[in-house]
């Protein structure tokens, strides 16, 4: 089976309020989109899309090229867009003509398991299309434009939606080019295929997989990183 992986590391960060990238922060004493790389890299994907911006594009080939763990990836690097779904969709353009199963991940997400990405593989070729998540563990509510409270649903069947998420490459291709027909906007990959009336499958993830957005997470990734409980 052909496996390629399309890492998305393209955002500007914001939140982070940092005067550097976010892929390049320090993670202990490593830039944080080797940690991410480093997972797929004992995993079954052999291939990986790197989309960035345009104007960190140029970095990447060396800082790939210096990390010996790395040395079993090939890579291709693809400027991004300026929506996620927009840099995904780059990415998809540039997988080889013969992959069967494409993992999409974040870049901040840099404690990915590479079993969880291997599963994902083996049950996106059997089922078509994955979703990777746990369980939410607080009350979640339903809140009006206005700040008032609709309906609060069962706890049991929420959960919060996680990368990697991986597809046949076929269902996520059609289901790109059937959204930028609409110009549709969705915050997940998934969203689309699910638009195509297909089942999407859901595989229990990690809690330390987590998506380093605002100053906090990346105190909390230190800590994990410092614990050894990163998995």
């Amino acid at each position: 089976m052909r496996v390629n992986g399309v890492i998305v590391a393209a955002g500007e960060g914001r939140r982070m309020g940092a005067n550097v990238p976010k892929p390049f922060l320090s993670l202990g004493g490593r830039p944080l989109i080797l940690h991410t790389l480093s997972r797929f890299a004992t995993s079954q994907v052999r291939k990986i899309v790197l989309v960035a911006a345009e104007s960190d594009i140029s970095r990447y080939p060396k800082l790939v090229q210096s990390d010996p763990q790395l040395s079993g990836l090939e890579f291709v690097f693809q400027a991004g867009g300026p929506r996620r779904q927009d840099s995904v969709r780059h990415g998809l353009s540039r997988l080889d003509p013969d992959c069967e199963v494409v993992v999409i991940h974040d870049g901040a997400r840099p404690f990915v398991a590479p079993e969880l990405i291997d599963r994902c593989v083996e049950a996106a070729y059997r089922e078509g299309a994955v979703v990777v998540g746990v369980p939410v563990s607080s009350t979640v509510k339903v809140v009006s434009s206005d700040r008032y409270v609709r309906e609060t649903p069962p706890r049991e069947s929420l959960w919060e939606i996680q990368t990697p998420q991986a597809f046949r490459t076929e269902i996520i291709r059609e289901a790109f080019q059937k959204a930028t027909a609409k110009d549709e906007e969705v915050t997940d990959d998934a969203t689309l295929v699910e638009r195509l009336g297909k089942r999407v499958a859901l595989l229990e993830g990690h809690r330390t997989n987590i998506k380093i957005t605002v100053p906090e997470d990346l105190l909390f990734a230190e800590a994990l990183l410092r614990e050894g409980l990163a998995p």
